[in-house]
């Protein structure tokens, strides 16, 4: 491991919706956040055990007109207040605001998000792992070098060998998720 290496932190890159928070469908109502099971429990687990968390999200319905950045802020507010009751912290929140057909930079499968997330927090992305619902989350992660972790999701027919696990929630993901970062620290 080089120097520079030592001084950054593995990170957990997160997807919101369907990962951390019950996907429901476009959200534009602060009242429907609400966590996934196991996802508080995980992240405190997984944060004090050396992750950084950092969110990454695809917002589309934004660019297509179907919420409101008003709207799409108080969910973004209420998601991290959620999370925050609990004891849980993010060390970094990106979201992508874009239609898919605005063809951005930003938008997932692309690495934007985690090299910002480099950029502000230091990541080091050999050690790091992108969890989401989505073979686009999983693509995003196979983009900077970190593991993938698959939740299985009406977005998926088939995850082929792309993702490195594929896990039925968190219960499952947190185990791997620790004795990856503990075989990372021997």
């Amino acid at each position: 491991m080089n120097e520079n290496a030592r001084t950054k932190k593995p990170a957990l890159f997160l997807d919101r919706d369907g990962t951390l928070i019950v996907d429901v469908g476009y959200p534009k109502d602060p009242a429907l956040v609400e966590p996934v099971e196991g996802a508080i429990d995980a992240m405190r687990t997984l944060s004090d055990a050396g992750y950084s968390l950092v969110v990454i999200s695809n917002q589309s319905g934004v660019g297509r007109g179907m919420i409101a950045p008003a709207e799409a802020r108080q969910v973004h507010l209420r998601f991290v207040e959620v999370f925050r009751h609990e004891g849980v912290e993010f060390d970094g929140v990106y979201y992508c605001p874009h239609a898919p057909e605005d063809r951005c930079e930003c938008r997932k499968p692309s690495p934007y998000m985690l090299l910002e997330a480099d950029r502000e927090i230091g990541v080091d992305f050999s050690r790091s792992f992108v969890v989401g619902d989505r073979l686009g989350d999983v693509e995003t992660g196979k983009n900077t070098g970190c593991r993938a972790i698959l939740f299985p999701s009406q977005y998926v027919d088939d995850p082929g060998d792309l993702p490195d696990f594929v896990c039925n929630g968190w219960s499952e993901a947190t185990p791997i998720l620790l004795k990856a970062l503990h075989e990372s620290n021997v």
